[in-house]
This record gives structure tokens, sequence and C-alpha cells, in this order.
């Protein structure tokens, strides 16, 4: 937002000049201020060869500049910090505008870099990052209130980007990498668990159920084989005799299954009739015996 000289419409002359409706023209006559001229053609004075008459403007637009600030975070993290700050002349006081400051930006620019200068160095990064509003707010502050003395007024001041060094940006990228890598890992630990968890359920179900067949099978066959034999009689099986049922039952399950493996090894059994009953009578023995040693 640099003044400038202008020349007026006229070769020659400066008697007569066009304003432009964005710029604030102002008439110096032999180089002093004398007044401000509104938009549109003007007739200023008389004037030869622009000896006499001379103009000055400023643009009316709302002008935006960019304040680059290296600085240091309270956790020694050297960032630099982007500021955007939209300014424009006040229209009540473009004399000071124009005559006061003789470099507008390099103004701001000191005044930027003090805000945030002493802001972020009492902040570690990540609160400079979540703060970004309140450096925002000190920078629109301290700019409203100094520059108001020369005729600008602040629109906004925006921290637009926050800059670590390189070196910390890898750092952080490669802390938030293993974060996920070491979260990803124990989801999968999980799901390894869930499978396992599972599957044993699903055995312990089958082999429950597999029980419960098994037991219905044989429930089934001594119910056939007790009704077989006592079938037009008045006679009932005691316990003992069941007890022998489901053991001559279970006898030739057992030699059909080592008969159905083609790699069955060879298995000494007692294979009399009379055998079945010596081992029902051993395993009751068994039975007793133990249920006597508790």
């Amino acid at each position: 937002m640099a003044q400038q000289a202008e020349r007026g419409c006229l070769p020659c002359t400066n008697c007569c000049v066009t304003v432009p409706q964005d710029k604030y023209f102002a008439v110096e006559k032999f180089g002093k201020y004398d007044s401000m001229l509104q938009p549109g053609l003007s007739f200023a004075g008389c004037d030869c060869c622009g000896c006499c008459i001379t103009f000055r403007s400023i643009t009316s637009r709302v002008d935006q500049l960019i304040v680059n600030v290296n600085t240091k975070t309270k956790d020694n993290v050297f960032v630099t910090s982007r500021v955007a700050v939209q300014q424009s002349v006040k229209p009540e006081n473009t004399v000071d505008a124009m005559y006061k400051l003789s470099d507008v930006h390099a103004q701001i620019d000191s005044y930027v870099s003090d805000v945030v200068r002493s802001q972020v160095p009492a902040m570690t990064l990540d609160e400079a990052f979540e703060k970004k509003d309140d450096i925002s707010n000190a920078v629109q502050q301290k700019l409203t209130a100094e520059m108001a003395h020369y005729g600008f007024q602040i629109h906004k001041a925006l921290v637009t980007e926050l800059v670590p060094n390189n070196e910390v940006v890898q750092s952080m990228n490669e802390i938030n990498k293993q974060k996920r890598l070491r979260d990803a890992a124990i989801m999968a630990a999980e799901a390894e668990k869930v499978k396992v968890v599972k599957a044993a359920e699903a055995s312990a179900d089958a082999a429950q159920l597999q029980g419960e067949g098994i037991a219905r099978q044989r429930r089934a066959i001594i119910d056939g084989l007790r009704d077989s034999i006592t079938h037009g009689t008045q006679e009932n099986l005691g316990t003992e005799k069941i007890s022998e049922l489901l053991l001559i039952t279970q006898y030739f399950e057992t030699l059909r299954d080592i008969a159905a493996q083609s790699r069955a090894q060879t298995v000494f059994l007692p294979h009399s009739a009379s055998a079945v009953s010596d081992v029902a009578s051993q395993i009751r023995n068994g039975v007793m015996q133990a249920g006597a040693g508790r």
C-alpha cells in the first residue's frame, strides 16, 4: 500500500485530474498539502508545467500483507509463522496515511514480529497449533491500536500457517506412524484372540453335542436290547445287566472302529462272550475301589 505521485489528465499541466474510484488523491501546491479530491474529474487550480501543483495518491482498497516470522516454541522447536494482515486506509485519516509513514509494510512487519515472538515462545508446539486464534487476536489487537495513529484500520490478522523445522516434521510423522502401527498390531492381536476363542467355543459346543449324541445313541441301543430281551416276558433288567449291555455295545463298536482303520495296529482283546462279563466286573471293581479309596 505505497503512495505514489500522479499526473494530471492534460499534457504539460496538472490543472485537471481524473481521480479513480479506488484511490485517494491529495493536492499539493508547491509541495504543501492543500486538499483531497473526490473520485471523478476535478479542477485542482492553475498550474504551469506541473511546477505549481502536484498529486499524491494511495489506494482505498483492502490490502493484504504476508509476514513470515521465525521463532522458537517453549519446547525448543523452531517454527516459521505465516501471518496474513488485511488493512486499508481510513477515509477520515487519509492525510495521516499518506504523510506519516514512509513504509507501511515494514511498520506492520515489525509489530507482527514483536507480537508473535512474545506469544509463541510461551507455548509448546502442540499448543501453538491449538491456539492459533489466540495469536491472531493478539496480533490484531496490537496492530489495530498502533496503526490507528497512522490512518490505517486492520480488518483481520490471521495466522495461516505454522511450519516447524523439516527434521521436526519428519520426527512427528514417524511418531504418528509408529503409533498407528502399534494400534494396528493390537487390533490384529485382538482379532486373532477372538478367532481363537470362538474356535475353542465352537469346539466345546461340538464336543458337547457329540457327547449328547453318543449318549442318546447308547440309550437307544440299550433300550432296544432291553426291549428285545424282555419282550413277551415279565422280567425287568437290573442296573448290573444294563451296564453289561452298555459294555457289550462299546466292545463291538471298538472292534468295528479298529477294523475300519487301514493303518490300525494289532490290539489283543478278549473276544469270547464270557470275557465281556469279566471286563464288566473288572471295571465295576475298579470303580468301587476308587470310590473306597476316597
